[in-house]
């Protein structure tokens, strides 16, 4: 995602969201913070926190860090009803790098929803989140902020996820070349993970794609296969590849010149409390 335009700001800020700290099951830095928050409470109501530290911090296949380290965490309230609600943030680079006018350097995700198991090993789980940059912004000149709010659905069959987010605002700031809006852009996402059984590892497997409304160029496809280890005293070290394939003059750093969406190895360590 090149952001040195408001029409390539957008872009770059799709590695953004990522799968929350807590969530290298959801993300590992491809971080995504709702599937921390959606585990269905043992207690009627519980209260869980994350913290962790990665290589990188991908969002659906793009560096939200200019393909530096990224620290996260988050804490999420669960009641035994489904219902949810969380909060979960990570330092980021890529609004400051695409336009050096701002000063944008934290994601905030404020998210809440119901997670369910309807039948056995079948559930749903639907909801909102809200990407929030907060920072400070050109004034004057037009210039897209990058909040973002979509709503999710997924349904799971034992550890496969299949899940659709749909973006009712602007998608992370981002207009078409001929300045048409990219609200309504939407993300699948298919993710599957297996305990191995052997040595606390467990594997997990992911394929996306991205939808952008009115500027189809900027869609792609990312893809994720990882390991994880289960370290004891609530530990969890993870590797993953992830890989897109997006076309790089749509997401690459104008300030660095770093591509953002290469494939690379993001490696973790997170706890939970």
């Amino acid at each position: 995602m090149n952001k040195a335009s408001t029409t390539m700001a957008g872009i770059v800020c799709f590695g953004a969201m990522a799968m929350s700290a807590g969530a290298y099951a959801q993300a590992s830095a491809d971080s995504a913070a709702p599937a921390a928050a959606a585990s269905v409470a043992a207690e009627p109501l519980t209260v869980t926190a994350n913290i962790g530290l990665f290589s990188d911090y991908r969002f659906r296949g793009i560096s939200q860090t200019g393909k530096r380290p990224a620290v996260q965490g988050g804490f999420d309230l669960a009641h035994e009803s489904g219902l949810y609600a969380g909060v979960w943030a990570s330092n980021i680079s890529w609004i400051s790098d695409g336009n050096s006018a701002v000063s944008a350097p934290i994601e905030m995700d404020f998210y809440g929803g119901w997670k369910k198991e309807i039948i056995p090993d079948w559930t749903v789980d639907v909801g909102g989140l809200q990407y929030y940059y907060p920072g400070t912004y050109p004034s004057g000149a037009f210039f897209a902020r990058p909040h973002t709010f979509e709503l999710y659905a997924a349904v799971g069959w034992k550890t496969v996820t299949l899940k659709y987010s749909h973006s009712l605002t602007r998608l992370f700031g981002l207009v078409s070349p001929d300045g048409q809006d990219t609200s309504n852009s939407g993300y699948l996402d298919l993710t599957a993970t297996y305990d191995i059984g052997v040595w606390g590892l467990s594997a997990v497997g992911h394929v996306g794609h991205q939808w952008v409304h009115n500027f189809s160029a900027a869609g792609y496809t990312d893809w994720k296969l990882g390991l994880s280890k289960d370290l004891g005293k609530n530990f969890t070290v993870s590797v993953a590849y992830v890989d897109t394939n997006a076309d790089e003059k749509y997401y690459t750093a104008a300030n660095s010149g770093k591509v953002l969406s290469k494939a690379t190895v993001v490696v973790g360590l997170s706890k939970t409390f």
